[in-house]
């Protein structure tokens, strides 16, 4: 287990459904396309979640657990498969991060956006956690794409409410929630996000569509 059988990893991910996962990268895509990418990053994702080898993995996705991609991707790597839930991304992340914290020392929580956090990096925010009451992976936009915490007990709502998700003050923003909670943050190096056609470029070089602009 790599010294991980305390910790558990949460993957958040949206269905791969075209024309609803991946919009903003439709203009490049096309909207199978996009949807394509989407099914690819999960795949990706739950790879290296994986591999990274925390004692309990968790796909939880939206809007619900039923389409196959999702079934298969927590099938082929052994996590539970769980719901997000109602709530904006904050209020489902919290709870997410919140279920988790009650039966594990450290809870790390990951989108599927960034193919740059691979099982390497997990496992070091993990291990930031020893020392550290948060950790956090920046996103070159401003966000992040990697969230953990190392207490045993509810995750912190300042952490999560009130945060306007998707613009570039979302992490300055969380971290002086998280000074204002008395918290010790770990910031590792920042990764980017692949939201926007721009991005396209930062996905690994053999995939098809890193040459798409």
């Amino acid at each position: 287990m790599n010294g991980l059988a305390d910790a558990a990893l949460i993957v958040f991910a949206k269905a791969p459904v075209a024309g609803q996962a991946k919009t903003r990268l439709i203009p490049a895509l096309g909207a199978a396309g996009a949807a394509a990418l989407a099914a690819r990053l999960l795949r990706h994702t739950m790879a290296q979640a994986a591999e990274a080898g925390f004692g309990a993995l968790e796909l939880c996705a939206a809007p619900d657990t039923t389409h196959p991609a999702l079934v298969a991707a927590a099938r082929d790597h052994g996590a539970a498969l769980t719901p997000q839930g109602d709530g904006d991304l904050g209020a489902r992340m919290r709870r997410a991060l919140g279920r988790r914290l009650a039966a594990h020392a450290r809870t790390l929580l990951i989108g599927t956006d960034a193919p740059a956090l691979d099982a390497t990096m997990l496992r070091a925010a993990a291990a930031a956690l020893h020392t550290h009451d948060a950790v956090f992976v920046p996103a070159l936009d401003g966000g992040y794409a990697l969230i953990g915490l190392a207490r045993r007990r509810e995750a912190p709502a300042a952490l999560f409410e009130g945060i306007a998700w998707s613009t570039p003050e979302v992490l300055a923003t969380t971290l002086e929630r998280a000074a204002d909670e008395g918290l010790r943050p770990a910031l590792l190096a920042p990764v980017p996000d692949i939201d926007l056609p721009a991005d396209l470029v930062h996905l690994p070089p053999h995939w098809p569509e890193a040459g798409r602009r």
